[in-house]
Parts: C-alpha cells; structure tokens; sequence
C-alpha cells in the first residue's frame, strides 16, 4: 500500500456534476481529492482487507445473535427497553440487511485493525461505487494507468443484485432521509436508482414528514402507507422519536432492520473484545468505568455509544484529552478503544472503509484527514490495485 502524486483532471468538478456527486466540496474544501491515490496490490486485498471485512462482519453477527438473547447485552447497548423486543423479533425472522462499512486501520505492513462498523446509515457509498469506479476507467483509457489496473470495487453491482434479491417481487418502497442534508440526499437518489434497475418503484420522503394515520400505521405525506422502506435515519434516534411505541406494530419492513441498532454503535467494540480477546484484527476495548480498561495505560480513545463522523470522540494522551469536534453527543455512555492512530501517508492519515453489501465484502474507499479523527471534512480518495 502507498500513496501516489497524480495530475487531477482538468474536468473532474464537471463530471462529478454531471452524475449528481454535488457535494463533491465541503464548505469551500474538496472533499473529492484526485490529486493522489493509494496503490494496493493483490495480495493486501486478497489476504489483509477482504477477508478480515468478511471475519469481523461474521463475528458482528455472532454478537447480534447473542445480545438479542440477552436483555442485559441490549440494555448495555442503551437500547431502549421498549424496543428490545422489536429488534430481537427483526433478528429471529432474519429481515434481511442491505450495506455497511468497517473503518480500518490498514498500512499494508501489519493486519487491519477495526475502528468501528458504520451498519445502520454509511454514507460515503455513492462516491465509493460510481465515481471512484468511472475515474479509473477514465485514467486507464487516457494511459494514465497501465491496462488492465484494477479496482476492489463491486459495490454498485453487489448493491444492485441486493435489492433484487431482499425485493424479487420488485414493488413499491419508499426512501426516506433529511432533504435538506445534500450528501443524504444524494445518496438517496443513487439508492432509488439502483433499486429502479432491480425492478422496484421508488418513492421519496422526508423523514419528518412522515406519520401515523389513525390505524397506527407509518404514512407519508400523501397518506400513503410504508410497508417497506430505506431510510437514512439511525435507529439510536427513531427508538426516542414520538412514533417509536408504534415501530413494532406499524408492520414496515425497513432497510436498515432494526437488529442493526445493535451493530451501528460504538458499545459493539468493547464486546468484541470481549468475545475475542486478542484478535488480530481487534484494538482492545472497554466500557468507560470498567476497572479493566486501566490495561489501556495512559493513550486511548474514548468514544461514545452513538455519534457521527468522529464528533465527541476523545483522544486521551497521558491523561491529556483532546476533543477534534463537539456535537453533544455521549448522554447515553463512552466506551475506551486503544490508542491505534490512522497511518500517515504523506502528513496525511488515511482510514479505510470495507463495504460490505448483504454478507458480502464488496470493495473500500480511502477517506483522508489531518487530524487523528476522521472527521465530516476527511477527504475521498481513489484507489486501484497494481499487482
């Protein structure tokens, strides 16, 4: 693995536009960034990405199957009590899961190590299956790169084939997230038209404008029922919305289901640990107040069960706390993970994202920071394999 110098193309803004990537900047800052790419081999990909993503997500669901046996596990989890039936139920009957993304810590020189697994609402997949794909098609065209380069990229085609497969009647569904976001937005958009191609009816709603006819049952806001839908809401927030005591009544069949809630928080690191102590590919990991969590020492990481793009995650440096961004999360509790930065490559340090589409490792992205944490700002970066 190693990062390249490479000329951006002179158009990339244009075509980026051109397939609806608009929130290609952030505030004023590229997030996309083809200015440089990481070089993988084979092998790394073979042996050190695709199957650990495929491990870890196998160990995920191992864990899902015992905290929904275990009250104790869930509540550990700061699911609400009110909810544990629902998303036990979710897992007994098996409703079927469409995507998520591990974030590692890969420098091609030791094993992958997990941050954390985004299972309930990853973004990043838009850019990840389209328009990192469409550049390296461009650049072995161009003889920028050698023919035949390649890319560990199928998520577009996994996530096609997945619709189809958790929807082979095809049918109506709706999409549901926040408008006023434009990267939810857009990923939204990329989702209604991967589920077009496979054959289902897609309809847009605002999440907030979604509510309860007088049988109980979910609405949009032409009174049309959701039986099923994709929302890119996290479930950490539906179980305390207003609406959350009709969730297990109302009948929708949701993507992502509500046993994700289980795996999209931060309290699943701790318990991995514990199930696997000393696995290769875990950091040691405990629940803040755990006397065990003295075996870190005095470099760590402490972050809370449920926040976003690295907000209210601590690094601790000889007792010495350093917060990158705080959006008040952490109410529900903090769990400690061991000190492990991101590589630098080039002063930069570089996270990988595995997808996983159903049970399946489909492809990474490369998001880029400055800082220790990833943060909203961390840029996109593509990648391609060169032997």
């Amino acid at each position: 693995m190693r990062r390249v110098t490479l000329d951006p193309r002179a158009d990339w803004r244009a075509k980026a536009d051109a397939i609806g990537f608009v929130y290609k900047d952030h505030e004023g800052v590229a997030y996309w960034d083809e200015s440089a790419a990481y070089a993988f081999s084979l092998r790394e990909i073979e042996e050190d990405i695709e199957p650990v993503a495929a491990e870890l997500h196998g160990m995920c669901l191992d864990l899902v199957d015992a905290a929904t046996r275990d009250a104790t596990l869930l509540t550990r989890l700061a699911i609400p009590a009110a909810q544990h039936d629902l998303v036990a139920q979710s897992w007994r009957t098996r409703q079927p899961s469409l995507y998520g993304r591990f974030d590692l810590a890969y420098d091609g020189k030791g094993p992958a190590k997990l941050y954390e697994y985004n299972a309930d609402t990853p973004t990043s997949v838009f850019e990840c299956a389209t328009f990192q794909w469409l550049w390296l098609e461009e650049l072995i065209s161009s003889g920028d790169l050698p023919a035949g380069t390649d890319q560990f990229n199928s998520v577009f085609d996994k996530l096609r084939a997945r619709f189809a497969a958790i929807f082979p009647q095809g049918g109506f569904v709706h999409f549901a997230a926040d408008a006023a976001e434009l990267e939810d937005r857009q990923t939204v958009r990329f989702f209604e038209d991967l589920a077009t191609q496979a054959g289902i009816e897609p309809k847009f709603v605002e999440m907030q404008a979604i509510g309860l006819n007088a049988a109980g049952r979910f609405v949009d806001a032409d009174d049309l029922e959701l039986q099923a839908a994709f929302k890119l809401y996290p479930w950490e927030i539906m179980f305390r919305e207003p609406y959350a005591a009709n969730l297990a009544s109302a009948g929708v069949q949701w993507i992502e289901p509500p046993w994700k809630a289980i795996l999209s928080n931060k309290g699943i690191l701790p318990l991995l640990w514990a199930r696997h102590p000393g696995h290769p590919n875990l950091l040691p990991a405990f629940f803040d107040g755990d006397p065990a969590a003295a075996a870190l020492g005095a470099d760590y990481v402490r972050k809370p069960l449920f926040s976003r793009e690295g907000a209210n995650v601590e690094v601790v440096r000889a007792d010495a706390a350093v917060t990158e961004t705080d959006e008040g999360y952490g109410a529900e509790g903090f769990v400690r993970q061991a000190f492990h930065p991101a590589p630098l490559f080039d002063d930069r340090h570089a996270v990988v994202g595995a997808w996983i589409v159903g049970d399946e490792p489909a492809g990474i992205g490369i998001r880029e920071d400055d800082a220790l944490v990833t943060r909203n700002l961390a840029r996109f970066v593509p990648h391609y394999i060169d032997g």
